[in-house]
C-alpha cells in the first residue's frame, strides 16, 4: 500500500467519530472530578490529533491514559491538576528517552507475536464488556440523574443500544451512509428531543488555560500512583501494539513506514511535555483507537484533522458549554462505538495458528477480561510463554 494521501470524504469523517466512546467519557470524567479547563484539554487533543495524522497519515488515535484516567477518577483528591501536570512530564520525558536512544525496541523484543494478539485480544473483549455496560445503562444520558426513560417496560437506552447495533452491522461497509455518522446523528437529535441540549444558555468563548510548575510531593505522587503502573500499559499497547495494529490493517508497505516503536514513543514524549505545562489531559496513542477508526471508515490522516479541528472548534468557541455538549450523546452510542472497536481489535489474533500461541494468547485475554489490568495479563502472559519456550513444552 502506497504512502496514504488524505481524504476528507464522508467515510473519514465517520472513522474520525469511532473512538468518541472512550475519549469522551474520560475526558468528561477527567475535567469535572479533577476540575480541568475543557479548553486546555480539547485544545490539546485537537492539536495532537492534527499533527498525529499529518506526521503519520494514518487515523492515528489520541486517548488518554488508560491507567492515569481509571486512577484519578478513582480518587480525585489526591490526583489534582498539578499531579496531572507533573504525570505527563515524567510520562512525556521517559517515552522520549525511549524513542530517541532506541531502548524501545530493545524492549521490543520482550513483546512476541503471540503476547501482542494477546493484548489485543484483551483489550478487545474489555472495549466489548464497557459498550455493554453502556448499553444496559437504564440511563439514557449521563448528564442527568432522571432520564431513565422507558418503553413497553423496557429500557429506553437498551432499546437504542440494539437497535444501533443492528444498524452498525449493517451499515458498517456502506460508503454513501457511514454507520458511525449516522448513529451519532441520531444520538445528538435525541439529545436535543429528550436531553439537555435544548436547555443550554448561550455562553460561547473559552474556559481559562493555567500553566502549572508541579512541587516535588507532586511529581512523588505522580511517579508511584501513576506512571509506574502506566508504563507497562503504554509499551505493549500504545506502542507497540499499535504498530502492530497498523500494519495488521494498512500492510509493512509505505502506507506504514512512519509508524515506529520510535517514532511513536517520540510523539508522546513531545506531547506529553506541552501537556503538562498546560494542565490538561496525559495523552497516548492505542491499538483500540487506531481499530476504532479503521472500523468506521478511516484510511488517511485526513480523519485526525478532521476530529481535530471539532475538538478545536469546541475548545475555543464553545469551552463555557462543552461538557453539556459532549455529554449530549445517549449512553447507547458511546456502547455501540465501543463494542465494534472492540470486534475489530479482537480479530487480529486470526492469524495466530500454533496451540501453543494460540494457549499464549487466549491465557492473555482471559486475565484481562477478569481482572480488567493488562499490565498484569501481559505479565503473566511474557512469564508463561517463556516457560513454555525454555520448558520445551507442547501443549
Amino acid at each position: 500500500m502506497k504512502l496514504n494521501r488524505f481524504k476528507f470524504d464522508r467515510m473519514e469523517l465517520a472513522g474520525s467519530l469511532g473512538d468518541l466512546g472512550t475519549l469522551i467519557p474520560l475526558f468528561v470524567a477527567l475535567i469535572v472530578l479533577c476540575k480541568l479547563s475543557i479548553t486546555t484539554v480539547l485544545l490539546l487533543a485537537g492539536a495532537y490529533y492534527i499533527i498525529s495524522g499529518i506526521f503519520f497519515r494514518l487515523p492515528m488515535p489520541v486517548q488518554p491514559l488508560k491507567v492515569v484516567s481509571a486512577i484519578a477518577i478513582a480518587i480525585p483528591t489526591q490526583v489534582t491538576p498539578s499531579v496531572l501536570a507533573a504525570t505527563a512530564m515524567v510520562f512525556g520525558l521517559i517515552t522520549l528517552f525511549l524513542g530517541l536512544t532506541g531502548l524501545i525496541d530493545w524492549i521490543a523484543k520482550l513483546f512476541s507475536k503471540p503476547i501482542v494478539r494477546g493484548i489485543q485480544l484483551g483489550l478487545g473483549f474489555i472495549l466489548v464488556k464497557k459498550g455493554m455496560g453502556f448499553i444496559l445503562d437504564p440511563n439514557l444520558f449521563s448528564n442527568s440523574g432522571a432520564d431513565a426513560y422507558q418503553l413497553w417496560g423496557i429500557s429506553a437506552n437498551l432499546i437504542l443500544g440494539i437497535a444501533g447495533c443492528a444498524i452498525t452491522l449493517v451499515l458498517i461497509t456502506n460508503k454513501k451512509v457511514p454507520a458511525a455518522l449516522l448513529i451519532i446523528s441520531i444520538g445528538f437529535v435525541l439529545g436535543f428531543v429528550f436531553g439537555t441540549i435544548g436547555d443550554i444558555p448561550i455562553s460561547l468563548g473559552p474556559t481559562p488555560i493555567e500553566f502549572y510548575i508541579p512541587s516535588s510531593n507532586d511529581f512523588f505522587i505522580a511517579i508511584t500512583l501513576l506512571v509506574i503502573p502506566q508504563i507497562p500499559l503504554t509499551i505493549g499497547n500504545a506502542i507497540i501494539g499499535t504498530k502492530d495494529t497498523s500494519q495488521s490493517l494498512f500492510g509493512k508497505g509505505s502506507a506504514t513506514k512512519r509508524v515506529t516503536n520510535r517514532n511513536l514513543s517520540i510523539s508522546m514524549g513531545l506531547a506529553n511535555l506541552l501537556t503538562g505545562i498546560t494542565g490538561g489531559v496525559p495523552m497516548c496513542h492505542g491499538a483500540g483507537g487506531l481499530a476504532a477508526h479503521y472500523r468506521f471508515g478511516a484510511r488517511t490522516g485526513g480523519s485526525n484533522i478532521m476530529i481535530g479541528l471539532i475538538f478545536l472548534v469546541i475548545a475555543i468557541l464553545f469551552g463555557s458549554i462543552g461538557i453539556t455538549l459532549l455529554t449530549s450523546l445517549p449512553n447507547a452510542i458511546f456502547g455501540i462505538l465501543l463494542i465494534f472497536a472492540g470486534l475489530e481489535l479482537a480479530t487480529l489474533i486470526k492469524d495466530i495458528k500454533e496451540r501453543n500461541d494460540l494457549f499464549v494468547v487466549v491465557l492473555i485475554a482471559s486475565v484481562a477480561i477478569v481482572s480488567t489490568n493488562m499490565s498484569i495479563a501481559f505479565a503473566i502472559g511474557i512469564a508463561v510463554s517463556f516457560l513454555i519456550r525454555v520448558a520445551k513444552i507442547e501443549l
